[in-house]
């Protein structure tokens, strides 16, 4: 996961990215891993997430797909804490 803070001016929306590229595989794995990652963000970032923040998910080859999705979801309630523990 990547991040960035947009500043106060911004918008206060959660703005969400996801990339998959060709290593993780032919275009039905990668439009899985996407599906499955904007179904993760849609759900726990207006929880987790904060406003005026972009934030990038990137799948990762043999992990996205076939991950556990409660492993996947503590994954970034984990990676949020500690890009939110930095301010």
């Amino acid at each position: 996961m990547q991040s960035l803070y947009r500043g106060e001016e911004s918008s206060e929306y959660i703005r969400v990215g996801i990339t998959c590229s060709k290593k993780l595989g032919g275009a039905v794995i990668r439009n899985r891993a996407k599906r499955r990652l904007k179904h993760l963000a849609t759900i726990n970032l207006p929880l987790y997430g904060r406003p005026h923040w972009d934030y990038v998910l990137i799948g990762f080859k043999d992990k996205t797909v076939t991950r556990n999705y409660k492993a996947m979801t503590n994954d970034l309630k984990w990676a949020l804490q500690k890009i939110h523990s930095t301010e």
